[in-house]
C-alpha cells in the first residue's frame, strides 16, 4: 500500500532527473544504432583491437553477427548500466537519508501515515522510476532500428534482454534505498548507496579485462546480468536475471523492515 499524495510528489522531484538521463540516454542510443553499417563497424571493431583491455572492460566487443548483438557489444556494457544507476543512486540517497537528516522526516512520521507506508511509497517511486527509464530506452531502441533497419533487430529478444536490464537496476536501486534507510546521515548514505554499486562495477570491469582478475566478478552483482546470453536465451542467464529480481525484493523488504523500526529521535 503507497501514500498517493507522497507518491505524486515524489515522482514530480524525480520527474528533472528522469528528463536530464532520458535525454542523454537518446543521445547514446540514436548513435549508437545508426553506427551499425559496415564502415563504422569496421572502425570500432578496430578500436577493440587496438585497445583490447579498454573495451572489454565496459563490455564491448567486435564481430557483431546482428544489429541486437552490436547494441549489446556497445550499449549494454556501459552506458545502459550506469545512467540508470545514477538514477538509482541520487534518489535512493532522496527519498529516505535526506528527509532524515534535515529534520524533515519527523512531519511525514508525524502525519496519520504508517511508516511501513511512507516508506512502501518511497521504494514505488524508486521502482517507478526504473521502469520509465527501460521503458523509455526500449521504445527508442525499437523506433530507432525501425527506421534506420527495418526488419532487423529481433524486438521479442530485445524485450527479454531488457526485462533483464531492469531486474540488474530493481537490484541497484535496492542497495540505494536499504543504505538510504538505515543511515541517517546523507553521508553515509550516499556513501555506501553510491560506492558499494560502483564498486561493484569497477570489479566487474576487472573481470572483463584479463583473466588474472576474473575472481572479481564473484563479487558483483554485474556477473548476474550477462547481456549476450540473455539474448541468447541461455539458461544460466536467465537464472542470473531471476536471482536479480529476488535479491532486490529481498533488499527492498528488508529496507522498509528497517526504516520502520528505526529510532528518528522525534
Amino acid at each position: 500500500m503507497i501514500n498517493k499524495t507522497l507518491y505524486i510528489r515524489e515522482m514530480k522531484v524525480s520527474l528533472k532527473l528522469l528528463l536530464i538521463l532520458a535525454a542523454v540516454l537518446t543521445l547514446y542510443v540514436l548513435i549508437i544504432i545508426s553506427m551499425y553499417e559496415p564502415e563504422m563497424m569496421a572502425m570500432l571493431d578496430g578500436f577493440a583491437e587496438m585497445m583490447p583491455g579498454i573495451m572489454a572492460a565496459v563490455g564491448m566487443k567486435a564481430g557483431a553477427a546482428d544489429l541486437l548483438g552490436f547494441m549489446v557489444s556497445y550499449l549494454y556494457g556501459f552506458i545502459l548500466l550506469i545512467f540508470p544507476m545514477i538514477f538509482c543512486i541520487v534518489r535512493g540517497n532522496g527519498l529516505i537519508a535526506r528527509y532524515v537528516d534535515r529534520g524533515s522526516m519527523v512531519y511525514l512520521a508525524a502525519s496519520p501515515v504508517k511508516r511501513s507506508v511512507i516508506a512502501t511509497t518511497q521504494a514505488a517511486v524508486m521502482l517507478t522510476g526504473i521502469v520509465i527509464l527501460v521503458c523509455y530506452v526500449t521504445v527508442l531502441e525499437i523506433l530507432s532500428a525501425n527506421y534506420h533497419f527495418p526488419k532487423e533487430l529481433e524486438i521479442d529478444k530485445l524485450l527479454i534482454l531488457n526485462t533483464g536490464l531492469a531486474a540488474l537496476q530493481f537490484a541497484i536501486g535496492a542497495i540505494c534505498f536499504l543504505a538510504s534507510c538505515i543511515f541517517s546521515d546523507v553521508k553515509y548514505s550516499l556513501g555506501f548507496g553510491a560506492g558499494i554499486p560502483l564498486l561493484m562495477y569497477v570489479l566487474q570491469m576487472l573481470a572483463n579485462a584479463g583473466e588474472k582478475a576474473e575472481i572479481a566478478k564473484y563479487f558483483s552483482i554485474f556477473t548476474l546480468f550477462d547481456p549476450e546470453g540473455i539474448a541468447a536465451g541461455e539458461s544460466a542467464a536467465m537464472a542470473g536475471v531471476a536471482v536479480l529480481f529476488i535479491l532486490a525484493g529481498v533488499l527492498f523488504t528488508s529496507a522498509i523492515i528497517i526504516f520502520t523500526g528505526k529510532d528518528l529521535h522525534i
